[in-house]
């Protein structure tokens, strides 16, 4: 995460870099002013998407391996599992539910039960739980 953040950081100085290259009054008067500013923003939106992807992308990759001891602990169930791997993509509970042919109630109940064995009371701690003890990549 550190790294990431260093990374933005430095597309953000080079973006600074680069208006302070191009001399912004002597390009602006150049170009129309709309035309520079959508250009800027494209610039810096660009990073922003990159930086929001670095982020957010979590790869399963081929060295995953489920933690099947702390699975087997924890007594968890294949369909908590899938639960769980709904609830780390960010899915509400009603799209869970369409997902996996289950009432939303039921992804309730299986939701209180996922919070009860990781010990955790919310959504995010949750995950992240489940991420530490590798249960989900």
């Amino acid at each position: 995460m550190a790294r990431t953040i260093l990374c933005a950081g430095l597309i953000f100085a080079c973006g600074a870099f680069g208006l302070a290259w191009f001399e912004w009054r002597h390009v602006s008067l150049r170009l129309r002013p709309d035309l520079y500013v959508a250009i800027i923003a494209m610039i810096f939106a660009a990073g922003g998407l990159w930086l929001g992807w670095r982020i957010a992308a979590r790869r399963q990759g081929p060295n995953f391996q489920r933690n099947d001891a702390a699975v087997r602990s924890l007594g968890l169930t294949g369909q908590e599992l899938r639960v769980l791997g709904a609830l780390a993509s960010g899915q509400p509970n009603k799209q869970i539910a369409r997902a996996l042919g289950l009432s939303p109630n039921t992804v309730k109940t299986h939701l209180r039960n996922l919070f009860a064995k990781l010990g955790s009371s919310t959504r995010t701690g949750a995950v992240a739980r489940a991420r530490d003890l590798s249960l989900i990549p």
